[in-house]
C-alpha cells in the first residue's frame, strides 16, 4: 500500500462515529472520530488490546506515521474506538483483524481488565485524546502477524518489566497512554486471571 492510499485510509477512519461518555463510561450521544480528537476534545469510548505470549511477553505495536495522533509511537497491540453501540470485545476483534491481520482463531477469548478514563495532547499535532479507555487482554495462540501499513510500521514481543523501564526512561517513544494500560492489565494479571 502507498503512503497516499495508506494517508487516505486513515482519513477515512476520522469520519466514523464513536460514542460519547460521561466520567462514569455511561454512553451520551455520538460524533465522529475526528471531532471528538480536536483540541478541546469529546470524551468517548475506547479500548486497548494486550496479547501475550507464552513466554508472558506482551506484542507492542509501533503506530503508522501516517496516523493523526501519536505518530511512530510504540503503543499497546491495538487501540481503537467501538462505534455506538458496538460491544467493545467485537470492535476490539475487528480492529485486531484491521490492523495486524490476527482472526480469534489465533488467540484466547478477549478479556477486559478494567477501564480507565485520560486525556493527553499530542503536541506534534492539533489532536488531544480524551478517552473513557477499556483494557482487554488475550494470548495469541498461533498463526502469523499481517500488519497492515496504514496502521502499523513494526512490532516487537516484550517482557513488562524492562518495558516499564524504557517508558520512564524514554516516555515519549511511547503513547501516554500505554503505561495506564499495562497497570491495570497487571493488576488482572496479580488475581491470577491473565492468559
Amino acid at each position: 500500500m502507498t503512503t497516499d492510499v495508506a494517508a487516505s485510509a486513515t482519513a477515512d477512519r476520522e469520519l466514523l462515529l464513536v460514542e460519547l461518555v460521561d466520567r462514569a463510561g455511561a454512553a451520551v450521544g455520538a460524533c465522529p472520530v475526528g471531532e471528538a480528537h480536536t483540541e478541546r476534545g469529546r470524551l468517548h469510548r475506547a479500548f486497548s488490546v494486550l496479547l501475550y505470549d507464552n513466554d508472558g511477553r506482551v506484542l507492542l505495536q509501533r503506530r503508522a506515521a501516517v496516523k493523526t495522533r501519536f505518530a511512530l509511537r510504540w503503543s499497546n497491540t491495538c487501540c481503537g474506538h467501538p462505534a455506538p453501540g458496538q460491544g467493545v470485545a467485537a470492535a476490539a476483534r475487528t480492529r485486531l483483524a484491521e490492523e495486524l491481520g490476527i482472526s480469534a482463531a489465533q488467540t484466547t477469548p478477549l478479556t477486559e481488565a478494567g477501564a480507565f478514563y485520560y486525556r493527553a495532547a499530542d503536541t506534534a499535532t492539533p489532536y488531544v485524546e480524551e478517552e473513557w479507555d477499556h483494557v482487554l487482554v488475550a494470548a495469541l495462540t498461533g498463526g502469523a502477524l499481517a500488519p497492515a501499513e496504514s496502521e502499523v510500521s513494526e512490532v516487537r514481543w516484550v517482557h513488562t518489566g524492562p518495558l516499564a523501564a524504557e517508558i520512564e526512561t524514554r516516555p515519549d517513544e511511547f503513547t501516554p497512554w500505554l503505561a495506564r494500560v499495562l497497570n491495570v492489565a497487571g493488576k488482572l494479571s496479580m488475581e491470577g486471571t491473565r492468559p
